[in-house]
């Protein structure tokens, strides 16, 4: 599948977001003081999801119409990932007007739940946008959401730790993203090694409705030039080229910030830089993992112009 930059900035903004806003939620609910750490967390959660949904329109015909797609929420993952992200702001603004307002209001205790629950609600829709395509065999795996999730309260771990870190705040956030980007990368190896060792759930045969026939073959092209199905869903990576960006994508995830967040502890007057550094390198490993999502993924369409159908999809860059 062709990697649209605005979806990928999406996932990666507001994942990291989400997962900051569950993060924080969990802390209130757990009696964590709602002062002005806690305001500034909630603040760079919203920045960082509002940029992030905003972005995800950059991809549709007509964005002005983005509205209509919350009306579908019974049949379409889309939808519901939709309407999550429009009620999680109720309590997210709620919560704002009791940390700005004198005497704050009563129950953050309960927003911070309907907060935590609605960022993870959001990311698992999101994670199940991909996961319930039959026609992507590489997305359609249950581990995609857990994938999204997992990448989501990492990354928003990391950056909760860094605002705590910029606060003044001693929190265990770093402790919690130390533990949780392991793990999530962990999933996304197991994730590479099922698409890789996957075979081809569906053939020339089936594509064309004669299923046991065997030795088809495509004689002449659909089209004389590519066209928007061919650019959209049948854009390819060479393997060589997906095996160092998996590698990279894994440094960027891992080695760097749990360097980061070792330095961080071993030096706290420098706590903030190391943080800093650790957030970065963390969003560009995102980045390229999600972008890899996108290429390595290949809709069973192109069976129709003469693709070798297989777990990843191709080989050609």
């Amino acid at each position: 599948m062709h990697p649209a930059y605005s979806v990928i900035f999406f996932t990666t903004a507001s994942g990291a977001g989400y997962g900051l806003w569950f993060w924080l939620g969990l802390r209130l609910l757990a009696g964590g003081a709602a002062d002005g750490a806690a305001l500034a967390a909630l603040i760079v959660g919203g920045v960082l999801v509002t940029f992030g949904l905003f972005s995800s329109t950059f991809h549709l015909g007509h964005p002005e119409r983005a509205w209509r797609a919350l009306s579908q929420w019974r049949s379409s993952w889309l939808s519901r990932e939709g309407v999550a992200a429009v009620a999680t702001y109720v309590p997210a603004g709620l919560l704002f007007l009791g940390l700005v307002l004198p005497g704050g209001l009563p129950g953050v205790a309960v927003l911070g739940l309907l907060l935590a629950l609605g960022a993870s609600m959001t990311v698992w829709c999101t994670g199940m946008i991909y996961a319930a395509l039959r026609t992507v065999p590489e997305w359609n795996h249950g581990i995609v959401p857990v994938l999204y999730l997992g990448l989501a309260g990492g990354t928003g771990a990391l950056v909760l730790a860094f605002v705590d870190a910029v606060a003044g705040v001693d929190g265990v956030m770093g402790v919690v993203a130390g533990l949780v980007l392991p793990a999530a990368a962990a999933l996304k190896w197991v994730y590479w090694r099922r698409i890789d060792g996957a075979e081809a759930p569906f053939g020339m045969a089936e594509a064309l409705g004669i299923p046991g026939a065997a030795n088809i073959r495509v004689l002449d092209p659909p089209h004389t030039r590519p066209n928007f199905v061919m650019r959209e869903m049948g854009y390819a990576v060479a393997r060589r080229h997906a095996v160092k960006l998996r590698l990279w994508a894994l440094t960027l995830l891992l080695t760097v910030p749990i360097a980061g967040l070792i330095l961080a502890a071993l030096l706290p007057g420098l706590a903030i830089a190391f943080l800093a550094l650790a957030v970065a390198a963390a969003g560009v490993g995102v980045w390229v993992e999600r972008w890899l999502f996108f290429a390595e993924a290949r809709h069973l369409s192109m069976l129709y112009y003469g693709a070798t159908p297989g777990g990843r999809g191709g080989e050609v860059s």
